[in-house]
């Protein structure tokens, strides 16, 4: 006999009434215990039940022989934590399976259940079942599906297989009892039967569920009966668990039913004899709500946190940098101890306890049956357990906290009289705060408000920024929850309003933007194309196309509002921003060319071998967006032009590719209940708005090769195929270079470049100071001037421009100083867009954002530097075009 199996037994024998008992009455199970073979004694309690009369006994027999394994091979460190809950849980869903199984059966022979599902919650759902726990299932009917006699009614026929479900597995027996069943977690258990139908269930959680509803379906899963049916009732009923927007009202929540569970239990406070390891302070059911909270809060946005296992959220919650690795560790650590604990405690007599004894012998006796010298040991232990459990807990709802401000002090009484006169009154004009909730929210970040807002660089233009904010709110309760779980979220959001009239606007639309500065990655740029179009992929809409396009606008949202932030905190340089804006766009263009191309085959199939083609232009092509900046693309197809498509309504290839060309171009601009997503200008296709919108790439090439204008050819020089097939865009990418390195005149091409930008000095004048696009010496001189050496030179086709300028100093046809003339003004222009979206002077707060942006010590510096840039690009505008440019002081 191995000598840990040889322990084990020893203790339960000597520590455990029930194990003892069950081992005696199992003579030969106890023979392969004894060998240690902890995976035959498994197999054996599976056979345990056979030739048993009904399924009743079957079941009993097989769980004490079940209790008896899985207690000796825990005690013998043989089964690790996990296989002990995997292995009562599944026996769980098993038993509950075969009770529903046999319950119906017994009404109407050889029916299987279909239409009654079992929907597991709490630890049976998680799979971390108690070793002499209650399970909490919820039972589910479908009236149109559920076996029944001709004469029953549906629901008299489920609340009967409901009673014979309970009784076949709680009942007290001879044989001992299954499992004790809970039926209290379903809804409205006060007066529901106990079975309900599955709308009526869906019904209630959609429209009165209470808050705990949600953390306990959390852990929800279809265990037994028909699991289809229950998981797809589980899918309809993501949106209530799964909030999108971050929910730090979860936090409220939890906090009133960790008040009321500490109120309602009267042990120790502390461990000591008598004390709760399941409700106390710093006990299991605390390191499961901090778990669920942050699930709950995060778990929306973040799929990856959807995970029932306590151990797996709090690992996941590390992973998505939500919580401090540590904590994940203790708290992990912590929780598995107190879980053995807890089955020491049940084991001893069967019974569902998680308190420890009072009485000095019966605590001494489960801590030597856990292998420890005496009770004292014991509760030593947990305190320690406790204490870290709590402090983390107490941390998360805030207690305990005292709020402080340090600069407090410094602040003008004056300006803090007149804002909280000026607050006083939003309790009646603003319609977020007329709620009881939504004031008490408020009034606990008011004082931080009111000092972020004193010491704003313009406090009143702050505080009208903010009036507008919360005034288009129709509930604030959530996001005031928030600033008070993240202070320092309440200042940025301050400078947001301040300093950015674009993104306080969209903010003051779409306030559950604000999620996005929460993640861990708030102040990463974004990923790489891939990346981003794998998270802007719906993953629960299914075929909903409009579900599919919210989506998209969703992240775009989300990102573009990032890098405005990044952008404002000068976390990187405006030309970063800018290639991260492109990234989002290019990301978004696939993915909603992927899913109109998927909505528009429903109906009109393919044309075989062809495919559309996407080429971006101007800023997309050259992956320098702005947060203004539309996107410039022409659409193209591979194929035959007569071809048919081959679906139920088929189109020649020609109409075909143009009517998608316009599904994609409204997937991209067509605003959805997300908001509106990007301006498409496909006025730089052949023959402008005379032609068709998308054309075939042998028309593209001709067109480019014999009528195409000198400045189609210059609007080349920045094309990059951004949608479409590897090898189609290959052979777009070839078209292009080769029409680009085609010999001209450069007397024309001198005289056509000179025509074009006198046409647009004419009809585009600058909008104002800080113009960095239309002003002469500014960003389309600088173009200009590059497409014009390109085209001359036939090189440095590159359509990212610093990489092609660089080129060009290299080789000698510009002046050193070209580069950081052009960077200069490349990163104005981004960094404008926000913080001069009209080009005028910002106030003086935005004027040193906008110089640290362009790299200059202040606003006056940054003036200096613009004018010099300016003149110098006219100095190379004049070297190559003899034509003096007028630069405005």
């Amino acid at each position: 006999m191995s000598n840990a199996w040889q322990k084990a037994i020893e203790r339960a024998q000597a520590h455990s009434p029930f194990l003892n008992l069950a081992l005696g009455r199992q003579p030969e199970l106890t023979a392969i215990l004894e060998r240690g073979d902890g995976e035959a004694a498994i197999a054996a309690a599976r056979r345990a039940g056979d030739g048993a009369p009904d399924v009743a006994v079957a079941l009993r027999q097989e769980r004490l022989a079940l209790a008896a394994t899985v207690a000796i091979a825990d005690l013998a460190g043989a089964f690790p934590l996990t296989r002990v809950m995997t292995e009562l849980s599944g026996f769980a869903d098993y038993a509950l399976d075969r009770a529903i199984t046999a319950a119906i059966e017994r009404r109407v022979p050889d029916a299987e259940p279909r239409g009654f599902s079992a929907i597991a919650l709490g630890k049976q759902g998680a799979g971390e079942l108690n070793y002499s726990s209650d399970i909490d299932p919820i039972l589910l009917y479908d009236p149109q599906t559920l076996p029944r006699l001709e004469r029953d009614e549906p629901g008299e026929a489920a609340q009967r297989y409901a009673r014979t479900i309970v009784e076949t597995l709680s009942r007290q027996t001879g044989d001992g009892y299954v499992m004790r069943v809970d039926l209290r977690l379903r809804p409205a258990s006060e007066v529901s039967p106990l079975a309900i139908p599955f709308n009526g269930a869906l019904s209630h959680y959609e429209s009165s569920a209470l808050a705990w509803e949600r953390a306990a379906f959390i852990r929800a899963r279809a265990s037994s009966g028909d699991i289809a049916a229950g998981e797809e009732f589980l899918a309809a009923l993501r949106p209530f668990i799964w909030r999108r927007s971050l929910d730090f009202m979860a936090i409220e929540e939890i906090r009133r039913l960790t008040a009321r569970i500490r109120q309602a239990f009267g042990g120790p406070r502390e461990p000591a004899p008598g004390f709760d390891i399941k409700r106390g302070r710093g006990g299991i059911r605390e390191v499961e709500f901090f778990a669920q909270t942050h699930q709950l809060i995060y778990g929306g946005r973040t799929p990856s946190l959807r995970l029932r296992g306590t151990r797996a959220a709090l690992d996941a919650l590390a992973n998505e940098g939500i919580i401090e690795e540590s904590d994940a560790r203790v708290l992990g650590e912590s929780y598995d101890r107190m879980r053995v604990i807890e089955h020491r405690l049940q084991m001893v007599d069967d019974r569902q306890t998680h308190s420890l004894p009072t009485d000095e012998a019966a605590l001494d006796n489960v801590a030597r049956l856990d292998g420890l010298a005496n009770g004292a040991e014991l509760i030593e232990e947990l305190r320690g357990i406790c204490a870290q459990v709590a402090e983390r807990y107490d941390r998360l709802l805030g207690e305990g906290e005292q709020p402080a401000s340090a600069s407090r002090a410094t602040i003008d009484p004056e300006v803090r009289e007149r804002l909280q006169e000026r607050a006083a009154h939003w309790r009646e004009t603003i319609r977020s705060l007329r709620g009881a909730e939504s004031r008490a929210a408020f009034d606990v970040i008011l004082p931080d408000l009111i000092d972020a807002l004193a010491q704003a660089p313009d406090p009143d233009h702050a505080l009208t920024r903010w009036e507008s904010l919360i005034g288009r709110l129709p509930s604030a309760v959530n996001l005031f929850r928030l600033f008070e779980q993240r202070p320092g979220l309440l200042a940025l959001v301050l400078r947001i309003l301040t300093l950015a009239r674009p993104m306080a606007d969209e903010l003051a639309r779409r306030p559950e933007l604000l999620d996005r500065l929460i993640d861990s990655s708030a102040f990463d740029l974004p990923g790489s194309i891939q990346d981003l179009a794998d998270r802007m992929q719906a993953t629960d809409a299914g075929d909903d196309y409009e579900r599919q396009l919210d989506r998209i606008r969703q992240i775009v949202g989300e990102e573009r509002f990032a890098l405005g932030v990044q952008l404002i905190e000068a976390q990187h340089d405006p030309m970063a921003i800018a290639a991260g804006l492109s990234r989002v766009a290019e990301a978004a263009l696939a993915t909603a060319a992927d899913a109109a191309k998927a909505e528009f085959e429903r109906v009109h199939g393919r044309v075989p071998g062809d495919d559309i083609l996407v080429l971006g232009l101007g800023r997309l092509g050259g992956g320098a967006l702005t947060h203004a900046s539309d996107l410039d693309i022409v659409y193209l197809f591979t194929g035959e032009i007569g071809l048919e498509s081959d679906g139920k309504r088929p189109l020649t290839a020609s109409l075909y590719f143009n009517r998608l060309a316009q599904r994609v171009t409204g997937a991209l601009s067509v605003a959805t209940a997300e908001g509106a997503l990007y301006e498409v200008d496909t006025r730089l296709r052949p023959q402008g708005n005379q032609g068709p919108i998308a054309v075939s790439l042998d028309s593209f090439e001709r067109y480019q090769r014999e009528d195409a204008w000198t400045w189609e050819h210059m609007a080349l020089c920045r094309a990059r195929p951004v949608y479409g097939p590897e090898a189609a865009r290959e052979r777009l990418g070839s078209i292009v270079r080769n029409v680009l390195e085609t010999s001209r005149d450069p007397a024309k091409l001198h005289t056509d470049v000179l025509a074009m930008r006198a046409d647009i000095a004419s009809h585009k004048p600058p909008a104002g100071p800080l113009d960095a696009k239309l002003h002469r010496g500014g960003l389309v001189d600088c173009e200009f001037i590059v497409h014009f050496l390109q085209l001359r030179e036939r090189r440095a086709f590159n359509p990212k421009l610093m990489e092609a300028i660089a080129e060009l100093v290299d080789a000698g046809f510009l002046p050193s100083e070209f580069a950081a003339y052009f960077a200069l003004q490349a990163r104005l222009l981004v960094a404008a867009r926000l913080l001069a979206p009209d080009c005028l002077e910002p106030p003086a707060q935005a004027q040193a954002v906008l110089a640290a942006a362009c790299e200059q010590p202040d606003y006056a510096h940054l003036l200096q530097a613009l004018s010099a840039s300016r003149h110098g690009i006219a100095a190379t505008w004049a070297d190559l075009f003899g034509e003096e440019l007028e630069i405005e002081p």
